[in-house]
């Protein structure tokens, strides 16, 4: 029994610090930091303008893509300093036609559909300047997200730069899209603390820049493309810093089966990438970058699904066993949390919001997602030619 209480406080540990107390330790050590850091704090970045080329990879977003490039196009910066490229690849709907109809947009297109990684790595040897911005089609950036995003390039040490991605609160906005939502504020505060103490771990590709001579050319069947060449980058000594002025909005998944869908994949390519990027975890080698590789991500994605279902289960026979009446107590909170989480399915799959139950549902749904990722990704289910998840229409 002595064991099975070692697991059960153990599996506890991994879970509030993978998801609380890493934000926690992170906080309390530049806390620590600014006390004794005699250099001035939130020292505003001077402007600074280099040539840029923003890439947008679209795949049939003839429903948008009118969207997209109006706002690329009222984007604030130099106009002699931008150059804009879409690549097209494989779409077989109007999308291509619609970019060729603007001259200041550069347009590469092919019929054949081998993914984005392809697509991005066929265009990358026409980018002449040396910052590219990489930005999905079915995002909108504010408009001071290049100038903001530039800034960082002062310093030689910053490979790159990670913009925010938010989540757009429309008037009919989903369940899925609630939690969603959540989720993204909650890893844009991790993004702040990881890029406050050293770098971010990871860049999402909904926004992200890095400087043209550090790119690598992926390999296709790369899942989390976005993901493997930001780390790649700080493995090479170098950062990848955070940029909340600058950020991508996102419509919502359209039902919780869409959002599942997306999850599924990602949660396999975050696997895939765990194996791409092994070299991260010589914690001698790159002792903070390792640290908060590990932290942020590994226990996240692997130690985390195994610690929650098996922390009920040891809980279950702790309290059968006739152990601490602390137990009983704890048994009585995890079932409360899974009654909430059912809760929140139900409502969420008819669509019902209530705030309360989205934390539960989301938390229980995302490692459930992250076990069937596991799946897919031991069994080479998962196609580097993802299907679209289908999000809600801005109007």
């Amino acid at each position: 029994m002595i064991t099975l209480t070692v697991i059960f406080w153990l599996s506890l540990f991994i879970i509030f610090y993978s998801y609380a107390g890493y934000g926690m330790l992170v906080s309390f050590i530049l806390f620590i930091k600014r006390i004794f850091s005699k250099k001035k704090q939130h020292t505003e970045l001077k402007a600074f303008e280099p040539a840029i080329t923003l890439i947008v990879a679209a795949y049939n977003e003839e429903a948008f893509i009118n969207a997209k490039i109006t706002n690329t196009l009222l984007l604030d910066y130099p106009r002699d300093k931008l150059s804009v490229i879409f690549v097209t690849d494989g779409s077989n709907d109007k999308t291509p036609a619609i970019v060729s109809q603007y001259e200041s947009i550069r347009l590469y297109h092919q019929p054949g559909r081998r993914g984005k990684v392809a697509a991005i790595n066929r265009v990358m040897q026409f980018v002449i300047t040396p910052v590219v911005v990489f930005s999905d089609a079915n995002t909108l950036l504010n408009r001071e997200c290049l100038k903001e995003i530039a800034k960082h390039y002062q310093d030689p040490k910053v490979g790159g730069v990670a913009g925010e991605k938010k989540i757009l609160e429309l008037t009919n906005s989903s369940a899925a899209g609630a939690g969603e939502g959540i989720y993204w504020k909650y890893e844009s505060i991790l993004k702040k603390l990881d890029s406050d103490l050293n770098t971010v771990v990871g860049a999402a590709g909904e926004l992200f820049s890095i400087r043209t001579e550090l790119f690598e050319e992926t390999n296709e069947d790369v899942l989390l493309d976005d993901f493997v060449i930001s780390l790649k980058i700080c493995i090479r000594g170098y950062l990848i810093k955070y940029e909340p002025k600058a950020y991508a909005m996102e419509a919502p998944s359209a039902l919780m089966k869409e959002e599942q869908k997306r999850k599924i994949r990602i949660s396999a390519g975050g696997f895939q990438s765990l194996v791409m990027l092994k070299e991260l975890f010589n914690i001698i080698k790159y002792p903070l970058l390792s640290f908060q590789f590990i932290s942020h991500r590994v226990l996240r994605w692997t130690l985390c699904p195994i610690c929650l279902f098996a922390l009920l289960i040891i809980n279950v026979i702790l309290v059968v066993n006739g152990e601490s009446i602390l137990y009983n107590l704890f048994l009585l909170m995890q079932i409360l949390f899974y009654l909430m989480a059912s809760l929140g399915w139900l409502y969420a799959n008819n669509n019902i919001k209530i705030k309360l139950l989205y934390i539960p549902y989301y938390f229980l749904f995302m490692n459930v997602s992250l076990i069937i990722g596991f799946t897919r990704y031991v069994k080479n289910q998962q196609s580097v030619l993802w299907e679209k998840a289908t999000r809600q229409t801005v109007s």
